[in-house]
């Protein structure tokens, strides 16, 4: 499987601040967007809320998704719903909802512009042992995207392998993107625990044009 492949080590991500605490971009496409412009077409990042209650920044015409890492926090989605997310549990809202938030959490976000879709789920690799990434079914409105298989380290140490001949090894915090146009290319990515305790992984996959 061909793989487009880059691994966006954790001292290499750019960290800013917001109303609430601080924010660390992971990756954004295209390379050139500005978180600050919207100009993206998806972003994904990490954020440290400091502040026990806070509101998140409005952005219109984008989807996101959060998990929250480390702690816990509620979220109040104005007219819609709210939510109390501990480790490792996430939520789905739309950016130009009025959403508070009470809490002082790590999380894990994925905004999504346009026609893209996404999803994640957080894993456990068990110590000295290997786990194979699930397969993703694409729906039909993904049929013909690309796709971007996003492997975050949220602690431990794990080893990437691909297709068997290709591994990268990482750190809590670092990531590793895979973009293929190829559906179904998960099945060949496998990650490894070397440690005797467990590591904990947030899987993310995005489609985008």
């Amino acid at each position: 499987m061909v793989y487009a492949v880059e691994l966006v080590r954790r001292d290499r991500q750019q960290v800013s601040t917001w109303s609430g605490g601080t924010t660390t971009e992971i990756a954004i496409y295209p390379r050139d967007a500005v978180y600050s412009c919207r100009d993206f077409v998806w972003r994904i990042s990490s954020a440290r809320i400091s502040s026990e209650e806070s509101e998140f920044t409005s952005l219109p015409g984008i989807w996101r998704l959060i998990m929250v890492l480390e702690g816990d926090m509620t979220l109040e989605h104005e007219h819609h719903h709210s939510v109390r997310l501990q480790p490792l549990e996430q939520d789905a809202f739309a950016g130009d909802w009025t959403t508070r938030s009470t809490g002082m959490a790590r999380d894990f976000n994925i905004m999504l512009s346009g026609a893209c879709s996404g999803r994640m789920q957080a894993v456990s690799v068990q110590g000295q042992s290997s786990l194979a990434i699930p397969d993703v079914t694409v729906q039909t409105c993904d049929e013909g995207k690309k796709a971007v298989y996003v492997v975050y380290g949220v602690d431990g140490a794990i080893v990437v392998g691909a297709d068997s001949d290709e591994t990268w090894k990482m750190d809590a915090g670092d990531a590793l993107l895979l973009t293929t146009d190829h559906q179904g290319a998960t099945r060949n990515v496998r990650l490894f625990n070397q440690d005797n305790t467990p590591a904990h992984v947030v899987l993310a996959t995005i489609w985008y044009e």
